[in-house]
């Protein structure tokens, strides 16, 4: 894709998700988020061409300029809406998918224990609020909302909204599911379990005992 192609879907992007976009020259002269991903579009294609010195410089006067810091070497996909975008952190083997919306504050990064891909991968339609930490080389799947402040350190499947620190599944496909509190309260008691077993087999052995005590009478009443 052409760099004026990428700019018209940026700006597009922008006005379908910022409702307090007004105009186009709004867009392409004030929004940082837009600037930082123009910038890394170029960054990106001379990491690519193995340009020495030349993406880094980019990328850093770019964070310097825009608050947005993304490494030459993470892949970007269409349409990707950094709204506000301050303190904003995407490493270098990051991978992100097409219609990704981050706001401020959000880390894309390592957890300093990997080597090679150690960076998130980011799926399509995919909503990061402010403050939201995705660490390790972990997949998030498509149409996924992480809540403010939440820290993701495991995959997370297509379709869900995760919370908390560490983050956890709340919902699936829009269906609130249990909490883990929830599912604490109704864990299996095995001593209630044996109790149970006991008066089950106490009323059997009640009712065999009856009926003994009915035969004994029958035979004596012979």
């Amino acid at each position: 894709m052409g760099l004026i192609a990428d700019l018209k879907e940026q700006i597009i992007a922008a006005k379908e998700r910022d409702p307090a976009a007004v105009s186009t020259a709004e867009i392409l002269f004030t929004y940082s988020g837009l600037h930082a991903v123009i910038n890394h579009r170029i960054a990106h294609w001379m990491f690519k061409k193995k340009v020495p010195f030349l993406p880094r410089f980019i990328s850093q006067s770019s964070k310097f300029c825009t608050g947005i810091e993304i490494h030459p070497g993470a892949i970007i996909g269409k349409k990707l809406f950094i709204d506000h975008g301050m303190g904003v952190v995407i490493g270098e083997t990051t991978e992100i998918g097409d219609n990704v919306t981050i706001y401020q504050g959000v880390t894309l990064g390592g957890t300093g224990k990997e080597r090679g891909k150690r960076h998130p991968t980011i799926g399509n339609n995919v909503i990061i609020s402010a403050g939201a930490k995705v660490l390790g080389s972990i997949t998030i799947g498509n149409n996924v909302i992480i809540g403010a402040g939440a820290v993701v350190i495991n995959p997370v499947p297509d379709d869900c909204t995760v919370v908390g620190v560490p983050g956890r599944i709340v919902k699936i496909k829009g269906e609130k599911i249990l909490s883990d509190q929830f599912h604490r309260m109704n864990l299996p008691d095995p001593v209630n379990e044996i109790l149970d077993s006991f008066k089950h087999k106490l009323s059997g052995m009640e009712k065999e005992i009856s009926q003994l005590k009915k035969e004994i009478k029958a035979k004596k009443e012979e």
